[in-house]
């Protein structure tokens, strides 16, 4: 396969230069986003609110920078995420607003509506068939996303528990995902329902086409058919009191290799442009209630048309930068029993492993792993 272009700035600016955001803007455009046709088009921009606590998260301002260019090439823009599996505070579309509101995302600030994805309880979503996939045959992505005319990924790079790290097929691929979808790619497993905290309302059975849910008139909770439940997760939106969970038991390269077929899925058939920060890169994902210190300094800005080599160039230039000493991954380092793996990602989060990830988003079609890097 051909090499990609990826463009790259860091964050240096000159007293009484440019900011650093018209920066950002030089540097996609000149990657080449006004040859895009977004005039009249909607130009969904996913990206990550960041949860209520973490600080590390894409702040409002470079959000804005990227709005403006696509409302000065006569695109329609909108931010957009969809709703967590998890319980946090980005389960259902009202509070995932609210929390985007208090961590800056509102309308004046960013200069365009902020539509939650998969609607109001997450179950608001389309399915996708994958071309060429063989862990995913459709993928249940947000319908606002999949109603969109073109797709334009704003990324924070950073730390991952699971995957290694969190850089645009992430983004893309677990962010666009509906609650179902997310379940899809974290477990292979079933429901489970936490009884102190069901309250016997029936709304999640209404959901099932399994008969996988039952309601037990003694106890006047809802209970888990194991042999009809298929793990579909259409009940998680369903609950609006977190009685139902869904184990992540689902290995690190299914879960890798799902997120890669998820983001072919969402981008398949449509023009798609993929911007990268390696900024505050924190040792874990932005959806955690805290932040720790960042693990690597500050790197810059990327941006191409192609998000599996902007995925690997992001890795590249990651894994030159020396560790900072006080850091999740200084102390790991340092440990009595330290094993190092000569890469500051599985460093930072032995368990985790990403390399299945960018393999298979090759093999697919998503995009090269091979890249120029353009300099500016």
């Amino acid at each position: 396969m051909d090499s990609s272009k990826v463009y790259f700035t860091d964050f240096r600016t000159p007293a009484y230069g440019d900011s650093v955001l018209k920066k950002l803007q030089k540097l996609i455009k000149r990657a080449g986003i006004a040859e895009m046709d977004l005039d009249g088009k909607f130009v969904a921009i996913k990206m990550h609110f960041g949860e209520h606590g973490n600080i590390s998260f894409l702040r409002p301002n470079w959000a804005r920078a990227v709005v403006d260019v696509v409302k000065e090439l006569g695109g329609k823009p909108f931010l957009t995420d969809c709703n967590t599996m998890y319980p946090g505070y980005r389960k259902n579309a009202i509070e995932h607003l609210y929390c985007a509101w208090e961590n800056g995302f509102t309308p004046l600030a960013v200069g365009c509506p902020v539509i939650i994805g998969d609607g109001l309880k997450g179950t608001d979503d389309v399915e996708v068939p994958v071309v060429g996939g063989e862990f995913v045959q459709k993928a249940k992505i947000g319908r606002a996303i999949m109603d969109a005319d073109v797709v334009i990924s704003l990324t924070h790079f950073k730390g991952h528990e699971t995957t290694g790290f969190g850089g645009t097929i992430k983004n893309i691929g677990m962010g666009s995902g509906s609650r179902a979808g997310k379940k899809e790619q974290h477990s292979s497993g079933k429901a489970t329902i936490i009884a102190d905290l069901c309250r016997g309302c029936r709304k999640c059975r209404k959901e099932c086409a399994n008969n996988g849910l039952v309601f037990d008139e003694q106890s006047r909770k809802m209970t888990v058919n194991r042999d009809n439940c298929v793990g579909c997760g259409r009940c998680l939106g369903a609950c609006n009191f977190d009685a139902i969970r869904f184990q992540n038991d689902g290995a690190v390269s299914d879960l890798n290799c799902k997120m890669a077929e998820y983001t072919k899925a969402v981008l398949d058939g449509r023009p798609s442009f993929h911007i990268s920060l390696i900024v505050d890169v924190s040792p874990n994902c932005d959806c955690h209630q805290e932040n720790d210190a960042p693990i690597i300094p500050d790197v810059g800005m990327l941006c191409s048309f192609d998000p599996l080599a902007l995925d690997q160039a992001c890795v590249d230039l990651c894994l030159k930068q020396t560790p900072i000493e006080n850091s999740q991954l200084g102390d790991h380092m340092r440990a009595i029993g330290f094993i190092d793996r000569h890469d500051h990602f599985c460093n930072n989060n032995p368990e985790s492993e990403y390399l299945s990830c960018l393999e298979h988003a090759e093999k697919i079609g998503l995009g090269s792993r091979r890249y120029e890097l353009v300099k500016g």
